[in-house]
């Protein structure tokens, strides 16, 4: 059996109304993935994977290029990791980059091409760091040109978080490579804190062992474009699969957030949990999540949410959950998704209770961003988090609440 569930049954009224909802024509699976540039066109934006994405803006960083190493490099790069730790670089076709990284667009597959070196950290087998290990991305200049592509080793049985950290500003593509071997837990931070003026494009692929732990945390702040694609598959039964992630878009300022967990081996599970905030004219983000269960991935159980806040008026979010079924031999599977301004309600029992409106309005969406933070636990990705929040929402102050 396929199940492909009309995502109009949803709670995403900004998305209802746009009358953009269509069901995919085709399994999530049979999407087209290739090491060859010229296998992906120029998106024209009427495709589905692009169908949100304003491409007449991403000419530059879609082009196939080199990064830009005029003066200096378009994107400067650094590296907090214990030595044995850094395993060099991979070119093309040097195993394992590209065991488990296929490009799926033309974003991922120009990053690939036109990365001759990919860096290459491989934590030890049995390893456990107590420091995160950190790969730091600085963009030198928008409207420079910029690829990256990072393979990312979890030797069985290690324990490890790392940090990618994007700032600065530049036209940008990077894609992260993941391998998570059996038995092993690995945390991924990858945070966007980059200036308006930047745009990004990435790719995150990450294959879970056997009896594996994966997180993948995607906090996304800054940039003038940000599209990042989080995708998950299995090695073996008993992998366990949780992506999180944080978004609040400002004025001008596009966020699309995609996911994919392809359930290919049976007893393992899934969680994918993505919170956003959008305030000021323009700000749009958007949040696709695909699950695909086959006919293998017995016993599996997962679950996909996404909520949005609008803070203001002109502000637009699209939800878009799909789930497809190929066995009825599951423990569970189900997905939500919900846009909405802010609960009066919350706001008057507040101030009834003698709390100023504009501290009311803190608390609510610090309160609407609770639970997802807690689930991120890594203090230093939550207390940042928070701090930038309480930036963005000093804005919030300034700007008409949203009407009914």
């Amino acid at each position: 059996m396929s199940l492909l569930i009309d995502e109009t049954s949803h709670t995403d009224p900004a998305a209802q109304l746009g009358g953009e909802h269509r069901i995919p024509d085709q399994s999530r699976a049979a999407r087209r993935r290739s090491f060859e540039v010229d296998a992906f066109g120029l998106p024209t934006g009427r495709e589905e994977e692009w169908r949100f994405t304003p491409v007449d803006r991403l000419g530059n960083v879609l082009a196939d290029a080199p990064t830009d190493t005029a003066g200096d490099s378009a994107a400067s790069f650094t590296v907090e990791a214990p030595e044995e730790a850094v395993a060099g670089s991979l070119a093309p076709g040097q195993a394992p980059r590209g065991t488990v990284l296929v490009p799926e667009d033309r974003g991922a597959v120009v990053a690939s091409a036109n990365t001759p070196e990919a860096l290459h950290l491989s934590i030890p087998a049995e390893a456990e760091y107590a420091e995160p290990l950190r790969v730091h991305v600085h963009g030198n200049g928008a409207g420079r040109r910029s690829n990256a592509h990072y393979v990312l080793e979890a030797g069985r049985h290690s324990k490890a978080l790392v940090v990618l950290d994007h700032t600065g500003s530049a036209d940008h593509t990077g894609n992260l490579e993941v391998i998570v071997g059996d038995g092993a837990q690995l945390t991924v931070v990858t945070l966007q804190r980059w200036d308006d003026d930047a745009i990004h494009l990435g790719q995150h692929e990450a294959l879970v062992g056997r009896d594996a732990t994966y997180k993948h945390i995607a906090v996304t702040l800054g940039g003038g474009i940000v599209r990042v694609n989080s995708n998950v598959r299995y090695a073996g039964p008993g992998g366990d699969a949780t992506l999180l992630g944080v978004y609040f878009a400002d004025a001008g300022q596009h966020l699309e957030h995609r996911s994919f967990v392809d359930h290919n081996a049976p007893r393992c599970t899934s969680l994918v949990t993505y919170k956003g905030a959008l305030q000021g004219e323009t700000a749009r983000t958007v949040w696709v999540g695909d699950v695909l269960i086959r006919k293998e991935a017995e016993g599996i159980e997962t679950y996909e949410l996404n909520r949005n806040l609008l803070l203001t008026d002109g502000a637009r979010a699209d939800s878009v959950p799909n789930l497809e079924i190929e066995t009825g031999d599951i423990e569970g599977a189900g997905h939500a998704s919900s846009t909405g301004r802010f609960d009066d309600e919350q706001l008057f029992y507040l101030m009834s209770r003698g709390v100023p409106e504009a501290e009311a309005r803190r608390l609510v969406v610090r309160g609407f961003f609770a639970d997802i933070i807690a689930k991120i636990g890594v203090p230093e990705v939550v207390d940042r988090l928070m701090a930038a929040i309480d930036e963005e929402l000093e804005l919030t102050l300034t700007l008409e609440p949203a009407s009914a």
